[in-house]
């Protein structure tokens, strides 16, 4: 019995640790994600993309989004690095995950993916509307493009659309230019207005309108052209990823091995480019690029290699940190000409743009201004695709003390023969006054 409680004891015991091994905060863990699905016809339908996670080193966990035995943490640890929702259509999911729940795993800083179609049910919806992004009221409704949509032998709907909108980051997409249209086939979103984090990523040509492709319009449709968001993604401030996407099918095998020709393009492809679009899509969502971290933050003043307790108004110092950018495989230095530091009380009184060594490191120098009290080194860096960087530290700045000041001032040297000359000329007066008959 003593035996069993031992075993017990550290089970418990290293539990926790084990939990806290899967931090998305440090890329270097081997990552697990869950993937909730509708149905697992899904996990062979779109297996090409599952299969580009696991040989990223991503360990895939799948569940139907109605599986009780569903949870994203134990014993207050999360089990998960990200989340990934393939099931449009669930209306509540198993186990103790709910909307809530969600919104929670978002919050302790990790990643999430979802893909919605025409089946959306309210509680996608809902989570999409949380994380800044409003899909179209009508459930029936889906985008339409009669000038940008895919040809094919049939002439459809137009609810194929073939779009190449994408946005201009290549930390986000890569690099490497996509060359074929992304085939989308799915509901349209708006972004919203309020919130500065949500970001197009995949965007409807100006042609694009919603509206129920069965049905005759009795009204103008109410989201049109460009503001229709095909594929969005947002950077939270806590650094947590995520990716809404409005079609289900723009992750299937069937869209990465089509070939695809825009209407009005003579150009036809021989694959779409929905595979190398998911692909970088996915590294950014989980943090395999764009991922930053500052480390070795230090300071002193010229000529001294230890960092004081405090400064004094007007000395000479010198800043420094590093910076490097996570690329999946390993830490590499970011460079970069727009990293700047704050020497800040209330507001800035200093700001300098670091120079930089291209292997990292960043640095500059500066006089202490001539104002004394709590002063504080901040590094705000914000950039499209980056992880934000926020440090701060504190560091108080006296006055002279009564011996450090100059004995005479140059600044007073009026004063100084003023004060002579009065004196002189009073001993004068007393000198005449007394002795003159």
């Amino acid at each position: 019995m003593a035996k069993q409680l031992i075993i017990l004891t550290i089970i418990t015991t290293l539990l926790p640790l084990l939990c806290n091994s899967f931090n998305p905060l440090n890329p270097n863990t081997n990552p697990k994600i869950l993937v909730l699905l509708d149905d697992f016809l899904i996990k062979s339908s779109h297996s090409i993309f599952f299969n580009s996670l696991q040989s990223r080193g991503f360990k895939l966990d799948f569940k139907l989004a109605d599986d009780n035995q569903i949870t994203l943490q134990r014993y207050g640890n999360y089990l998960y690095d990200g989340l990934i929702l393939f099931s449009p259509s669930i209306k509540q999911f198993g186990g103790s995950l709910n909307l809530a729940g969600v919104l929670e795993f978002v919050d302790s800083g990790r990643d999430l993916i979802i893909a919605a179609d025409s089946t959306a049910s309210d509680l996608i919806r809902d989570i999409a509307t949380e994380c800044g992004v409003e899909f179209d009221e009508d459930a029936e409704a889906m985008v339409i493009d009669h000038t940008s949509y895919a040809v094919s032998d049939v002439e459809g709907d137009h609810t194929l659309i073939a779009s190449d909108g994408f946005i201009q980051s290549d930390v986000i997409l890569g690099s490497k230019k996509i060359e074929a249209p992304v085939l989308f086939k799915g509901i349209g979103h708006t972004l919203n207005p309020a919130n500065s984090l949500v970001v197009k990523v995949l965007s409807a040509s100006p042609s694009a309108y919603s509206a129920n492709p069965r049905t005759e319009l009795p009204n103008p449709p109410s989201v049109t052209g460009s503001a229709i968001s095909l594929v969005s993604v947002v950077q939270a401030r806590n650094n947590a990823r995520i990716a809404i996407s409005g079609s289900l099918d723009l992750f299937s095998n069937r869209y990465f091995r089509s070939g695809v020709q825009k209407a009005g393009s003579s150009n036809k492809h021989g694959k779409s480019g929905n595979e190398q679009f998911v692909t970088e899509l996915s590294k950014w969502v989980f943090h395999e690029k764009g991922h930053l971290k500052a480390v070795n933050v230090r300071h002193h003043k010229v000529g001294d290699g230890t960092e004081p307790a405090m400064y004094r108004i007007k000395d000479d110092l010198e800043y420094f940190i590093e910076i490097y950018e996570w690329t999946g495989k390993s830490w590499e230095p970011y460079v970069a000409n727009d990293v700047q530091v704050q020497f800040y009380m209330m507001s800035p009184y200093v700001l300098k743009n670091l120079l930089t060594d291209q292997k990292g490191l960043y640095f500059t120098s500066f006089k202490v201004p001539d104002v004394y009290g709590v002063f504080q080194f901040k590094v705000e860096y914000q950039r499209l695709g980056y992880t934000s960087l926020s440090l701060s530290k504190q560091i108080p700045v006296r006055p002279f003390r009564h011996n450090e000041y100059e004995r005479f001032l140059p600044a007073a040297f009026p004063y100084y023969g003023a004060s002579f000359s009065t004196m002189a000329g009073f001993f004068v007066f007393t000198f005449v006054y007394l002795y003159n008959k």
